[in-house]
């Protein structure tokens, strides 16, 4: 762990989230009513033809879309997905999408900080899978995943992306092992399944909007310090032994501009006692809005992780979460049942400055 956090505190210090212009398309909520959700990205997370106010770097890559396939067996421009990034020029400037084709890709694959527009893509109907067993002991934390991305606009899409390695005894050292790590500006991930045990998905820095996945895991299966909205993601808590938790945000200053905000999930899994957050670092922020969470979640909901000292530090907050482990009345006292003011910003793409770069799935 402190492995962790001494390289997630060497990547906030060399980072500068660069601000953008808010419309007012951001303030629009998402809606209440799940029913409701695909009518709301349609309208607010229009494609390029009918969108206004996207960031200018951004809009001129995508009027010049390119186009490569990846299959294994060989009926592509590449046979792997590394062959397919690596042939991306350095500084480039316009999308390029990497259709994968089905099949399973046993490659550690990384995206160069200087690689930005690049799109993954798999077929809906015959999802890929990108797949290693990279471990913190041979590779450090951070960098054990299977996928790591650190260029800005990034997109992926109907994929799984899995870390192999086997589940952390809790005696043995350096076991974690991470399915994937975005490290990119402006990134978004649809209908991707990120399976793994103890840190599966590192958030680490950086506006992300996670759409219609999957993210399983036992211990921080979600951390990092991103910034980032979960839409309609299903969080699969492993909790059959020993500790469980589901968001681990290493948010340590009031100065620091980020959070996790997830939105009509889904927590599920096995076992008991998952807790929704924890504070790893001094002041993390973690919301959960209209989500369902069923008897996975232990009672208490979140832990202070044996600092009472940060009690009055964390952000720690619910808004009308239901289900068996939803219960408000249960929770940690250093916690915080959000108002319907309060939760706005939480629950609208101005969360993450969305209105500029966010932009709907590829369609191949």
């Amino acid at each position: 762990m402190a492995t962790k956090v001494a390289l997630l505190g060497v990547t906030l210090i060399a980072i500068l989230i660069s601000m953008t212009t808010v419309s007012s398309d951001d303030a629009t909520p998402i809606p209440a009513d799940p029913a409701q959700l695909e009518a709301w990205f349609n309208e607010n997370i229009k494609p390029l033809p009918a969108r206004q106010g996207l960031n200018d770097t951004l809009l001129a890559a995508e009027n010049t879309p390119k186009m490569v396939k990846v299959r294994q067996d060989g009926s592509g421009e590449f046979k792997t997905v590394t062959e397919a990034v690596n042939s991306v020029p350095a500084d480039n400037k316009q999308r390029v999408i990497i259709d994968i084709g089905p099949g399973i890709y046993k490659e550690k694959i990384t995206v160069e900080r200087n690689k930005p527009f690049i799109t993954f893509y798999g077929a809906p109907g015959n999802v890929p899978t990108l797949s290693f067993d990279g471990t913190a002991a041979k590779y450090g934390t951070v960098y054990s995943a299977t996928l790591q991305v650190d260029a800005p606009f990034f997109t992926a899409a109907n994929l799984i992306i899995e870390n192999t390695a086997p589940k952390p005894d809790g005696v043995s050292k350096g076991a974690q092992a991470l399915a994937m790590r975005i490290g990119g500006d402006m990134a978004t991930f649809y209908n991707v399944r990120f399976l793994g045990f103890q840190d599966t998905l590192c958030d680490d820095r950086g506006r992300h909007f996670f759409k219609d996945c999957y993210i399983e895991g036992t211990v921080d299966f979600i951390f990092g310090s991103g910034k980032s909205i979960y839409l309609n993601t299903e969080l699969y808590a492993k909790a059959d032994e020993g500790m469980t938790v589901i968001a681990a945000h290493a948010r340590s200053s009031q100065a620091e501009d980020t959070g996790f905000s997830f939105v009509h999930c889904k927590v599920t899994g096995k076992g008991s006692g998952a807790m929704l957050g924890r504070a790893w670092t001094e002041m993390p922020k973690v919301v959960f809005a209209y989500t369902t969470m069923s008897e996975v979640v232990d009672p208490a909901g979140w832990s202070n992780n044996n600092h009472p000292d940060r009690d009055a530090k964390v952000y720690f907050a619910e808004y009308k979460s239901s289900g068996a482990g939803g219960g408000a009345p249960t929770r940690a006292p250093f916690t915080k049942q959000l108002s319907d003011e309060e939760v706005k910003i939480f629950i609208s793409l101005g969360f993450i400055e969305g209105s500029t770069w966010v932009l709907p799935p590829p369609k191949v």
